[in-house]
């Protein structure tokens, strides 16, 4: 499965019954708490990277990237307008870009 699969899944999910799905469920509760759940899943997978445990750190990971879909998904960010960012970025040298936006 790849990311645009994933983005897709979630998207169908979306119209889901919240009854039946937990992706539905998430985002019927709102772009808030998409964002809460997403940043819940990324300090566990910071602990686990921490601690070393790899297998942990997978499995954290993968929350990580699901929930960041769920959180794009309940702003209506497309994984591809993401995706066309880093893009953008690839060109530019990573010192420099980050310069650009620290200017902010």
């Amino acid at each position: 499965m790849t990311l645009d699969d994933l983005a897709r899944t979630i998207a169908l999910r979306a119209s889901a019954d919240p009854e039946t799905s937990w992706t539905a469920r998430l985002l019927a509760k709102g772009p808030e708490k998409c964002a809460e759940k997403f940043g819940e899943e990324a300090v566990e997978a910071i602990i686990e990277a921490v601690k070393g445990d790899r297998d942990r750190l997978v499995s954290e990971a993968a929350d990580v990237l699901f929930h960041l879909l769920v959180m794009l998904q309940s702003r209506g960010v497309a994984l591809d307008d993401v995706m066309a960012e880093l893009a953008r970025r690839q060109a530019v040298s990573g010192l420099s870009e980050k310069a650009s936006r620290c200017k902010e």
